[in-house]
Formats: structure tokens, C-alpha cells, sequence
């Protein structure tokens, strides 16, 4: 399953040059990532209070064209690998003329609130959408 989450770019998030400070692409892509487990029915909620939480591991961004002040960006987020306690989203920022700015694998593991290990998570909040589609 491929989502896409939509957002405007607001003053704030711009340089003195009315760029996206590059720092500001990883809370799109967090942005886009929550909207996707909300749109395929993860239930991140009750995942923290039964003691899991969903921490990201790695990412590797490439940049490839500033957004600037006032562009309406589309974040896509495509599952593209998932493990026993871990799995890997790619995401797309463009623009609305369909000019990619940003491009970056996410790797996320499950982890025992407790512990701090990682750990699988239990089978109820293993939804579909969380595994990569087979073609």
C-alpha cells in the first residue's frame, strides 16, 4: 500500500532564502509516516500502552530540489521491507508539479518499553500495510 499525506509549507519551516530548512523534511516524513499507520488501522495508541513503542533507526535522505515558502507538498510512504522487529518505509517529497525535493528510506524497529530491546510486536498490531506488497 502506498499513502500519501498532504501539507503546506509554513514560514517557520523556511530559511532566511524561503527554503525548507533541510531539518524540517524529517518531520514531514515522521508527519506522513503516523498518517499512514492511522490510515491503515495501526493502533499506535494502544500499541505505547501495552508497552511497545516504534523507534527509527536509520535514515538516508537524499535532497533533490528545495521546497520553498508556500509549496503544497505530497509525502508518500511505501513499506518497502519488514523483519521479524523491524521494516524499512520509502518517501517521496514533491511538489505539487510532481518535482521530487526529497527522497528517504526509514528504518524502524519495535522495542519493550521496559527493556529498551527490540522485540516482535504482538501479532494484533502486526495490520496489513506494514509489509511491503508482493507483486
Amino acid at each position: 500500500m502506498t499513502h500519501t499525506a498532504k501539507l503546506t509549507v509554513r514560514s517557520y519551516e523556511c530559511d532566511s532564502y524561503s527554503h525548507v530548512n533541510n531539518a524540517n523534511y524529517l518531520n514531514y516524513l515522521e508527519y506522513a509516516r503516523m498518517e499512514y499507520l492511522n490510515a491503515i488501522g495501526f493502533d499506535y495508541k494502544g500499541m505505547v500502552e501495552e508497552g511497545y513503542y516504534l523507534y527509527v533507526t536509520h535514515i538516508d535522505i537524499y535532497y533533490k530540489a528545495s521546497a520553498l515558502l508556500g509549496d503544497e507538498l505530497s509525502i508518500q510512504v511505501i513499506p518497502v521491507k519488514m523483519g521479524a522487529v523491524s521494516g524499512t518505509f520509502h518517501q517521496i517529497v514533491a511538489k505539487a508539479d510532481g518535482t521530487v525535493c526529497a527522497e528517504a528510506d526509514v528504518s524502524w524497529a519495535s522495542v519493550n518499553a521496559q527493556t529498551g530491546r527490540p522485540c516482535k510486536l504482538p501479532a494484533k498490531f502486526m495490520v496489513e500495510g506494514l509489509q511491503p506488497e508482493t507483486n
